[in-house]
């Protein structure tokens, strides 16, 4: 994509996969605060696995990125997945919160 189309792309497509680390990161952050009584260790485990290999694929995504030419996109189906951890993410620190569970605080949102 050429020009400012590319441009705006890169910049809203940065954007969003520094989102993802940073709530991957939170969710193996919070999987050391968590409790038994809030996820049984083998879906801790499960879900640490999955943030992990969710982890792999961004920096593989961003390699393909930097390494293309031209600006280009991610497929949806690509990240649908993505999305769906962070909402896990965001489950279980509201499930941590009502269990009682003190957080870690949140580090300052990282820029792009």
């Amino acid at each position: 994509m050429p020009g400012a189309a590319g441009e705006l792309l890169d910049q809203l497509l940065g954007s969003l996969l520094v989102d993802f680390d940073f709530w991957f990161d939170r969710g193996l952050l919070l999987l050391q605060h968590c409790p038994e009584s809030v996820m049984a260790s083998g879906e801790q485990e499960a879900l640490a696995e999955r943030l992990s290999t969710a982890r792999k694929e961004l920096i593989a995504a961003r390699s393909l990125r930097s390494a293309a030419p031209v600006s280009m996109a991610l497929d949806m189906q690509a990240m649908a997945p993505w999305h769906r951890l962070v909402l896990s993410v965001w489950t279980l620190s509201a499930e941590l919160r009502q269990a009682g569970v003190v957080l870690p605080e949140l580090p300052p949102a990282p820029r792009p």
